[in-house]
């Protein structure tokens, strides 16, 4: 195990190296913060905590701070543990805030002391509490135990103890939302509200009345004053979800609150204070869609102070007994009916694609479950859920609809009425499930949702078909 310690006066750091070598350490030394982010880039896999001072001399522009950030976002799964001397045990203490484990006072620093703060430290995120974080993962609905998962949950609970804000990228059905509740649940904020903003089912017109509330008369229906998403999250978590799908104009409407914690009331003429930490969710690119001028690059940059990457179901297959396993149980319990998956359905499971990720899974354990009528569930009957999400009695969801294409319309029209008959296919296959009917497309449900509200489909209609 290594300590990389980082501090400018040479005296100091030579008498912690050879107190923490005596401990069983190894150390390295660096004296600047270009130094230390160097190595840390480096060697990052290899060091077990750093020591990090707050203050360095005039010849940088950076401080310790300033290495805090950057270790927090891009090497989550080291220990920082500040440095302080005079006068700055109020910057340490906010530190702590940004995610330092611990820190240490040079006037009064023993061997005693250090090998306490680096134990404890060490301690904290080592191999031996893998099943802890496992557990914990479990416990907010992540199952699995692969490494990606548990590399994952590194980070979630890195990233959990500071107040840094985080956007988390996955594919749809990954579970981004669950993510963002266990990086709330592993916060200082968990006894505070987690506020949802489901993104793609708010009206435009309604959007900043929705966050930032107004008061009574600010407009035609205002009869009453509102409370706003920001202020019922205020010391807690604001989860944006989808936030990809947000309007470049609205966009803009985030800025201040973001950067500032200060927001105003539709109508009002009173700024508010508020304490909220944003959480992010989205399955597109956002920095692709920085270059491509539909998405604000301020906005990219204050919601991804540190990123989270959940992977999909097919880079983390050996999962999929795990996942089967649990939600079989959680079935058998509710139904007070015991069934089973033989080991050829389980292997049968792990050899499918699963473009709808997790969520498509669970799907296909339930409907697996309830429309087989014997004990143990085999490969033959999973196909015949599986192939619902393809064929029905009339023929392939894939084979394109074909419409009656006439020549009063343009492309662009033949285009969307072949989209909306494929859309309402696919519905009437999966009994108006959105979710499904998403997956079984090959897009988000939001995406799915938008496209429902364009061609006014109501998927009501379906879910009662025989």
């Amino acid at each position: 195990m290594q300590i990389l310690i980082s501090d400018d006066n040479y005296d100091f750091t030579s008498t912690i190296a050879e107190i923490v070598q005596n401990f069983g350490y190894e150390t390295h030394a660096v004296y600047t913060p270009e130094d230390t982010i160097q190595y840390l880039d480096k060697f990052g896999k290899k060091i077990s905590a750093l020591l990090l001072d707050i203050e360095f001399g005039p010849d940088t522009n950076m401080n310790g701070i300033d290495v805090l950030e950057y270790a927090r976002r891009n090497h989550p799964f080291v220990p920082v543990i500040m440095i302080t001397g005079k006068g700055t045990i109020e910057t340490a203490v906010k530190a702590t805030k940004l995610g330092a484990v611990n820190f240490i006072e040079k006037s009064i620093v023993s061997a005693e002391k250090l090998r306490e703060v680096l134990d404890s430290a060490i301690s904290s995120l080592g191999q031996k509490d893998k099943s802890e974080i496992l557990n914990f993962l479990r416990t907010n609905g992540i199952i699995g135990s692969s490494e990606k998962i548990l590399e994952m949950g590194y980070s979630i609970i890195r990233f959990g103890r500071t107040d840094l804000n985080v956007l988390i990228y996955g594919e749809t059905g990954t579970g981004k939302k669950l993510v963002a509740q266990a990086i709330h649940n592993a916060s200082r904020r968990i006894r505070k509200p987690f506020v949802v903003v489901d993104i793609p089912n708010i009206p435009r017109e309604l959007f900043q009345s929705e966050l930032f509330g107004h008061v009574k008369g600010a407009f035609t229906g205002a009869s009453m004053n509102k409370e706003g998403l920001f202020q019922k999250a205020n010391g807690g978590t604001l989860f944006l979800d989808e936030i990809g799908e947000l309007s470049l104009e609205l966009q803009a409407s985030l800025l201040n609150p973001i950067e500032e914690k200060i927001i105003r009331k539709i109508g009002s003429s009173e700024n508010e204070e508020i304490d909220v930490r944003i959480i992010s969710a989205t399955d597109k690119d956002l920095s692709t869609n920085v270059s491509q001028g539909s998405f604000r690059s301020q906005l990219y940059h204050r919601l991804r102070e540190c990123e989270i990457q959940v992977p999909p179901l097919r880079e983390r297959r050996e999962d999929i007994p795990e996942i089967v396993q649990h939600y079989l149980a959680k079935y058998n319990i509710e139904t007070g009916q015991s069934k089973f998956f033989s080991p050829s359905a389980i292997e049968f499971l792990q050899e499918q694609e699963w473009y709808g990720n997790v969520r498509e899974l669970i799907n296909t354990i339930r409907i697996a479950r309830e429309s087989t009528e014997k004990e143990t569930i085999e490969i033959p009957d999973l196909k015949k859920v599986l192939g619902k999400r393809i064929d029905n009695e009339n023929g392939d969801i894939n084979k394109e609809p074909k419409p009656n294409i006439t020549t009063s319309g343009g492309i662009k029209e033949d285009i969307e009425r072949v989209e909306k008959m494929k859309i309402e296919r696919v519905l009437e296959i999966c009994r108006g499930n959105v979710s499904k009917a998403a997956a079984t497309l090959g897009i988000s449900r939001e995406t799915l949702h938008n496209k429902i509200r364009k061609y006014k489909i109501n998927p009501s209609i379906y879910r009662n078909r025989e």
